[in-house]
């Protein structure tokens, strides 16, 4: 299965090279697009004060940070639960510049930048010219905000988890047809209701264009995930 961790954190401010520091970490495991349950957050004390422009985002104050782990005492954890999986952030050069430069301040292996996925690139390709922040995409796949109130890793976490499965697909990719192959005998049954032939049969509705933009569209996208496949037909029949 393909295991992927989309990752999330909260900060000071925008940029570690003038002294903003990381404050909190939030990842979900995924495997083939699915939640697994598997979580890791964590709040990370960032040994300088919060300032009020970024408590009005996240609502992290410098009292909530005071007992957290310094970053160099969880950053193994973190890293054991990524693992070599591909890392999935929104904006994620602003995500890996702070997970960078922590690691570096504590002489940690960084995470290679070709594992990591931008999901605003993705979103940018997909919806050109359109707003694309986090908040715009789950308005646009109806994805209900109503938990989130204020910024923070792990909700954001779960919310991208959300607008990643729509950006790869959809949730129709939810669909598990591997339990109910049927065969062709079985699929002609079932859905021709116990009639006879037409004596005389319609024509088809579709153009030779369209059926063979159709047919490609089996072949070079769907592959053996569609449902003639599914239910042991020839694509090429269908």
């Amino acid at each position: 299965m393909a295991r992927e961790i989309v990752l999330d954190t909260e900060t000071t401010g925008f940029d570690p090279k003038t002294g903003d520091r990381l404050i909190e970490v939030g990842c979900i495991e995924i495997e083939d697009l699915l939640p697994t349950g598997r979580t890791f957050h964590t709040l990370v004390y960032p040994e300088r004060l919060i300032p009020p422009d970024a408590i009005r985002v996240h609502g992290i104050t410098d009292e909530k940070v005071r007992g957290a782990p310094r970053f160099h005492e969880v950053v193994q954890d973190l890293m054991d639960f990524i693992g070599d999986a591909p890392v999935i952030a929104h904006n994620a050069a602003f995500d890996r510049s702070f997970i960078d430069h922590e690691c570096g301040l504590c002489s940690h292996p960084l995470i290679e930048e070709t594992r990591w996925i931008d999901t605003l690139k993705l979103a940018q390709t997909r919806f050109p010219g359109m707003a694309n922040s986090l908040d715009a995409l789950c308005k646009r796949f109806k994805i209900s905000l109503v938990e989130r109130t204020l910024h923070g890793a792990l909700i954001d976490a779960r919310l991208l988890a959300e607008v990643y499965l729509e950006l790869k697909g959809g949730k129709e990719r939810r669909l598990d047809l591997s339990s109910s192959r049927t065969t062709t005998a079985q699929v002609v049954a079932a859905t021709s209701g116990g009639y006879g032939e037409r004596p005389r049969p319609l024509a088809p509705r579709s153009t030779e264009t369209e059926r063979a933009a159709h047919l490609a569209f089996l072949r070079e996208t769907l592959k053996d995930r569609s449902l003639w496949v599914a239910y042991g037909l020839d694509v090429e029949a269908a």
